[in-house]
């Protein structure tokens, strides 16, 4: 009987030292094609707009719209033909700005917004890209309507309680000085 219980006991023994196996996902998916049709929703909803705001554009037979290197169009409201100032890196800057949807409907007006201290390319202020890039194209005086692209305007998250999501924009910016820094 000892003999018995003791084959038993190495027998018990030998199979129990087998380690744990890993358990096979029953599906295996990666992460690119999410991204993938993430990337194909974000090309179709930047043609649709692009498409809106050339629509615009095209009817619009009163102004002569500019294409920017960043993405968006603009057209002066005033012009100043004979300064060669503009907001560089570094520079201070005070300017006034409105928030329209494309139909014209005001979503921030310039009393609401009030007067902007932007330090170019260097504050940390909850300006939307399109205006930093904006201003950048500016000079003092002038006053430019822009036509924003969601992507450069509020994107994805919108403006709480005021403009949905992946909405493109207008804004009229009117620069009121620039102030040159040391530094530049």
């Amino acid at each position: 009987m000892r003999k018995f219980f003791a084959l038993l006991f190495l027998m018990s023994c030998f199979f129990s030292c087998k380690t744990p196996e890993a358990r096979k996902p029953v599906k295996k998916t990666s992460g690119t094609s999410f991204i993938k049709e993430s990337a194909e929703r974000n090309k179709k909803l930047i043609a649709e707009e692009e498409a809106l705001i050339t629509e615009i554009i095209r009817k619009d037979t009163l102004n002569d719209y500019i294409a920017s290197e960043s993405g968006f169009w603009y057209y002066y409201n005033r012009k100043d033909t004979l300064s060669q100032i503009m907001p560089k890196y570094g520079d201070n800057v005070v300017f006034s700005y409105d928030i329209k949807k494309l139909s014209g409907e005001t979503i921030l007006s310039q009393n609401e917004t009030g007067l902007q201290n932007y330090v170019v390319d260097q504050t940390n202020q909850e300006l939307i890209s399109g205006i930093r890039d904006g201003i950048k194209l500016m000079k003092e005086g002038e006053t430019v309507t822009f036509l924003f692209p969601s992507h450069k305007a509020y994107g994805y998250y919108g403006l709480e309680n005021r403009l949905g999501t992946n909405v493109p924009i207008q804004s009229t910016i009117t620069l009121k000085s620039i102030n040159s820094t040391e530094n530049n």
